[in-house]
């Protein structure tokens, strides 16, 4: 067989050792952008986020607990946690463990066919498990043992987060096979981080009650700054999940910050509706659930159902938030730092059932790019088509998944967290919930140089972590 003849392309993209003939430059280059948009929602915009809208005694041990989960969640995901998620099926839930440490696996093409290699494709898998595990950390702020916390961050990736994205993302999960629309996260990671989250505060026990009571942001400013990364992030979070530089990944980006402006009004409007005041917090907590909702159907729906979809969006969690908390048991039971629960939960939840409404098939062909497209319908278009038998299989598939996911991670968490308790306490101490960050960590967000005893407690108390180099306290 003849070799084949790329004279006739221009230099630069004629395929090579390096360059194999199955990549695209284009679609190499977008994924590994994208994954860093999503990375830099992490790193530093949750860590901004969280140390700026907690109270100040406790804004470093917030952005502690997101800093420390991104690098733990890294380690492990090439150590096992990608090929527990995507690698060589092993039960219909779980793919067979491995590591994706060798050039043997990263440099050879990714699975589904995809145009790059497998280690563009871990990286950009391991920033979505990444930011998962902070998502959970927001509903833990301010009294989780922080070594309890380095040991839930391994635990729950392993035994929760790979049979999720196991189940629903890789090609051989069982609800993958069975059609269910998850478009980049909003079961694997947003229903996942919110129903984790709340069951882990469950079993942590609230914050102090003069914490609870006066909750004030150290810095909106900064929260305004973390919470810009994180809106402007989710452009390579939904852009990046067609795995190329294609027309719905376009499609996607333009509907996600769609979603997320009308949410973010429709959130501020009732503020001013109902307490007379616009609340940036609350603003902020709009965008998110906004950002939330379009996630598992960001490349599959119409502009219009985006806008609709942000509408929702922007009143479901607040009326949950701000209505329901207050009266239902159960919620007023669980302190949830960060309303993770209505956030992410409800908000994901909300998300996956309009998705299975408002899935046009069209849109789920350009996406899927399978032959047999029109086994992902919209209820909404079943009616539309004739098809409304297929349009309900839709809808019973997108519920499977809710409770699936919800069953999975009440129980997952529940049984790691009380076998963390078997080692470490899960809560602070009494001492260091009363200090806060100088007590857990001998260290403060704002203290200044001038004030030489905030650093006392401190191993790095100078640049060299001490005086025996002849370095004088301030």
């Amino acid at each position: 067989m003849s070799t084949p003849d790329y004279s006739w392309m221009p230099t630069n993209l004629q395929p090579d050792d390096a360059n194999p003939v199955w990549m695209s430059k284009a679609d190499n280059a977008w994924q590994l952008t994208a994954a860093t948009m999503v990375g830099l929602q992490s790193i530093p915009g949750l860590v901004i986020l969280y140390g700026s809208i907690v109270k100040k005694k406790w804004a470093v041990n917030s952005a502690f607990m997101a800093l420390y989960a991104f690098a733990a969640v890294l380690i492990c995901w090439v150590g096992w946690g990608y090929q527990m998620s995507f690698g060589n099926k092993f039960v219909p839930f779980l793919n067979k463990i491995d590591d994706a440490l060798d050039q043997h696996v990263l440099l050879k093409q990714a699975f589904g066919g995809y145009k790059f290699p497998t280690a563009t494709m871990l990286y950009f898998q391991f920033v979505f498990a990444a930011i998962t595990l902070i998502l959970i950390a927001g509903a833990l702020l301010g009294r989780m043992n922080f070594i309890a916390w380095m040991l839930f961050v391994p635990l729950w990736l392993t035994f929760s987060y790979t049979i999720g994205a196991a189940s629903i993302w890789s090609p051989n999960g069982w609800l993958s096979k069975k059609g269910l629309i998850d478009y980049s996260g909003g079961y694997v990671i947003h229903l996942s981080s919110g129903v984790a989250g709340f069951t882990a505060a469950f079993w942590v026990g609230p914050r102090e009650t003069k914490d609870r009571e006066r909750f004030p942001p150290n810095n909106i400013l900064l929260m305004l700054a973390g919470a810009g990364l994180l809106w402007m992030g989710w452009t390579g979070f939904n852009g990046g999940d067609p795995y190329m530089a294609s027309i719905d990944a376009s499609l996607a980006v333009i509907n996600t910050h769609v979603c997320a402006a009308t949410s973010l009004l429709t959130w501020l409007v009732l503020d001013i509706i109902f307490f007379e005041k616009p609340s940036v917090i609350g603003a902020t907590q709009g965008m998110i659930t906004g950002l939330v909702c379009i996630t598992p159907a960001a490349g599959v729906v119409q502009g219009w159902a985006a806008i609709i979809m942000g509408v929702l969006s922007g009143s479901i969690p607040w009326f949950t938030m701000m209505v329901l908390h207050k009266k239902v048991w159960l919620l007023k039971q669980v302190d949830d730092t960060m309303a993770v629960f209505h956030t992410h939960a409800v908000a994901g939840t909300l998300g996956g059932l309009l998705t299975g409404f408002f899935a046009n098939p069209r849109l789920s062909y350009l996406f899927y790019l399978n032959p047999n497209y029109e086994h992902y319908i919209g209820l909404a278009y079943g009616f539309h088509n004739g098809r409304v038998g297929a349009g309900f299989k839709q809808m019973g598939i997108q519920v499977l998944g809710v409770l699936y996911i919800v069953v999975l991670n009440v129980v997952v968490t529940s049984i790691i967290c009380n076998l963390i308790k078997l080692v470490v306490p899960l809560r602070m101490s009494e001492e260091q919930l009363s200090g806060g960050d100088e007590a857990v960590h001998g260290e403060e967000a704002y203290a200044l140089w001038g004030d030489g005893e905030k650093f006392e407690k401190s191993v790095h108390n100078s640049v060299y972590g001490g005086d025996e180099l002849g370095m004088q306290k301030v």
